[in-house]
């Protein structure tokens, strides 16, 4: 889920200009044709997506036909211009998977099905009934108070790292990168704190975002686990967010309720966890933020902020599907067409950069989180953020002397085509103490 900003597209209209691109290309033949499509899977997709999207805009412009999964036709959206333009027109891109006119080639085991095959989600409404269940969300969210969740992650923070702070070693994204968030998922969503069910549910949420076999499964145990939550939380309310978003839509099913706070949920855990393992990783491999790990907190925000630029956690949707026949980036887009939207792409299009050593400080106008009408519930953002740069910033208070354990290029990305997160963060430092709680 898995999307975002929908508060701060005012302020990114400020922080940055519309790019200027270069004449449209000239229309080309269908996506899916071999001479032309790329294929956004496999091997060198998932070791370096950049240089992917890279070579599939110098050879199509900023929409490109591509190959999916099992090489299914797609279009592709890389210029930020025409990704702000699709995550905007909402006459022209709707959102209901039901109008692609793709369904016939895909197979029912299709990794990508999980999130892509219609069901009661919000993501999927459209019109007055999206913008009804999204603001029930938004309002929700908005009763999350800041400071006793960053107390509450600085408390989780240290409990897990006080079970390999004296070894002097760590798997960060086993010990710590998925624990921290998820502890702070279950405290929002009003879950028991059993250890074995949180790790099932992160572990279900997880691999239903992978492009493999297991997505079905791992999203099918989500469901099971989120609608008991559901079931219980309708009966006996708590001060959660579950609760709150349940009273806000009285009239929704249980079946709907369950698909919207899966939703919620996909947002909170995978792409949070992706955040600060990304982050970290950059602050343990490039010399501009490794020098400052000893206490300058200035440079986490700043490594935060250039990961959600260049290294975005959320890389791909699945999408938007034309209501009509139109023209975007010089091709012909056909009624019932699949748009993918390449979040991280757009956010690296040489258009919108045309002097790289400028950087990406103070500047959020990314389109990491998505946008517009489908963007992340307002508070969402913010919510990440606490949870993401209290983890990091606790972690470095820590174990100040972080040091990656391996050269940086062997380590390993998971494959999916929706996120970009490391397999492994292995690290070593000198042991420090357990804290007294």
């Amino acid at each position: 889920m898995t999307n975002l900003q929908d508060d701060q597209d005012d302020q990114d209209a400020q922080d940055t200009p519309a790019p200027q691109h270069a004449p449209e290309a000239p229309d080309t033949p269908p996506p899916g044709c071999p001479a032309h499509a790329a294929r956004l899977y496999g091997p060198d997709f998932r070791r370096r997506p950049d240089e992917t999207y890279q070579r599939i805009r110098q050879d199509s412009g900023p929409v490109a036909p591509v190959l999916l999964e099992g090489d299914i036709d797609a279009w592709f959206v890389l210029g930020y211009r025409e990704t702000r333009q699709v995550l905007s027109d909402t006459e022209t891109f709707g959102r209901d998977p039901r109008r692609w006119n793709g369904w016939d080639s895909v197979p029912p085991d299709w990794p990508l099905m999980p999130w892509v095959a219609y069901s009661p989600m919000m993501t999927f409404t459209e019109g007055e009934e999206h913008q009804r269940r999204a603001t029930a969300a938004s309002e929700a969210l908005a009763t999350v108070d800041p400071f006793v969740l960053r107390g509450h992650c600085e408390r989780l923070a240290d409990q897990l790292i006080d079970k390999f702070a004296g070894s002097g070693r760590a798997d960060l994204v086993y010990d710590y990168i998925y624990s921290v968030p998820t502890l702070a998922t279950a405290e929002l969503f009003g879950l028991s704190q059993d250890e074995a069910g949180l790790e099932a549910l992160a572990t279900g949420l997880t691999v239903s975002f992978l492009s493999n076999e297991e997505a079905i499964a791992g999203q099918q145990r989500v469901a099971a686990y989120v609608t008991e939550l559901v079931r219980a939380k309708r009966a006996d309310p708590g001060p959660d967010l579950t609760s709150r978003f349940i009273l806000n839509t009285p009239d929704l099913t249980e079946e709907q309720h369950t698909a919207d706070v899966m939703v919620l949920m996909a947002a909170a855990l995978p792409l949070t966890s992706y955040w600060i393992g990304n982050t970290l990783r950059l602050m343990l491999t490039d010399e501009r933020f490794a020098m400052t790990l000893s206490g300058n907190r200035r440079s986490i925000g700043e490594a935060m902020n250039e990961v959600l630029w260049a290294d975005s956690p959320l890389q791909n949707l699945i999408g938007r599907y034309a209501i009509r026949d139109t023209d975007l980036g010089g091709r012909h887009i056909h009624a019932g067409d699949l748009v993918v939207l390449g979040l991280a792409a757009a956010n690296a299009d040489p258009q919108l950069w045309p002097d790289t050593p400028v950087g990406h400080a103070g500047n959020h106008s990314h389109v990491a989180f998505s946008g517009g009408d489908y963007g992340c519930p307002a508070g969402g953002p913010e919510t990440a953020r606490i949870i993401a740069e209290t983890a990091i910033e606790v972690l470095l208070d820590r174990v100040p002397d972080l040091t990656l354990a391996v050269a940086p290029d062997e380590l390993r990305w998971v494959d999916s085509f929706w996120y970009r997160c490391l397999e492994s963060l292995p690290v070593t430092f000198s042991p420090a103490p357990v804290t007294a709680g």
